[in-house]
């Protein structure tokens, strides 16, 4: 009988009304009144620490501000550690060059490679003397200035057709699912690769867009000289901003698979000379 009667002693606590009531100090007029229990202010009080425990953590999920709580990553970090990482390749890059010369140029500078003997020098002690018959035109010499003479020394068709070469790096090696095709309006060539493979420029040029699109993810616009615009689509992140300035064979992106036209980690490569698309493979080798 004391349990059941202690039992009902508590719920009656619990559910016992009680009236809430802001007055006036000075009239003591009622502004305000509610009545509770202690049950409803449990309840109550439990679903606001629920709600905002649950606030909390949309808000540390879903916006920037997890980035200040410790153990997580900066976005921008990571962005900028991989840009060091691909900088620090070219670099490692140039330098290996840049070394393979210097040894090849060293034998020459410490004089263990001797230059070529000129035989229409003769040195008499005194001084140097030239051997004039020595430098008498040859035969094959005079036949060959008499046909150059004979030629229009300013023609006017020779800009046409001696079109200056130019020479493009390579944006990524691997194999190619999708070739130039004009009649199904496929201007570019596709290389399959590895998501991640750094993507280079293929030429010195300045980047006149870089943006993301529904259809084509990641994109990336080089303008380079004689009027060549080189496109790079489908990036899993792009490196470079609009503005900037690139050299031929820095990297500029990396290989994924975005946007809603991608079928998975590729290269999407156009290239366009004075407004119209061309083939890449007349001017890149990419094997």
């Amino acid at each position: 009988m004391a349990k059941k009667h202690k039992k009902g002693k508590l719920k009656q606590k619990l559910t016992d009304k009680y009236r809430l009531v802001i007055l006036n100090e000075d009239t003591f007029q009622e502004r305000f009144s509610l009545k509770l229990s202690r049950l409803n202010v449990f309840v109550f009080g439990g679903l606001f620490s629920i709600l905002l425990v649950m606030l909390t953590t949309l808000i540390i999920a879903f916006t920037s501000l997890r980035e200040y709580i410790p153990g997580y990553s900066s976005t921008s970090l990571k962005k900028k550690a991989t840009r060091l990482i691909y900088k620090a390749d070219s670099l490692k890059q140039k330098l290996t060059v840049l070394e393979n010369y210097t040894r090849a140029i060293k034998p020459v500078l410490t004089g263990e490679i001797e230059p070529e003997k000129i035989d229409s020098i003769i040195s008499d002690g005194m001084g140097v003397v030239l051997d004039e018959k020595l430098l008498q035109p040859t035969k094959k010499d005079s036949v060959f200035r008499e046909k150059v003479e004979s030629k229009d020394r300013f023609p006017l068709t020779e800009g046409g057709l001696n079109r200056a070469k130019n020479v493009f790096f390579s944006p990524l090696k691997g194999n190619m699912s999708q070739e130039f095709d004009v009649n199904e309006k496929h201007f570019a060539v596709d290389i399959v690769a590895q998501t991640g493979t750094p993507v280079m420029a293929i030429a010195d040029g300045t980047v006149i867009l870089a943006e993301w699109t529904a259809e084509t993810g990641y994109v990336i616009m080089l303008q380079h000289t004689n009027k060549f615009i080189s496109v790079y689509k489908h990036n899993g992140t792009l490196l470079k901003e609009q503005g900037e300035i690139v050299k031929s064979g820095e990297v500029i992106a990396n290989v994924g698979s975005t946007g809603e036209l991608s079928t998975g980690p590729h290269l999407h490569f156009e290239l366009w000379n004075n407004g119209y698309p061309v083939n890449p493979i007349n001017y890149i080798d990419f094997q």
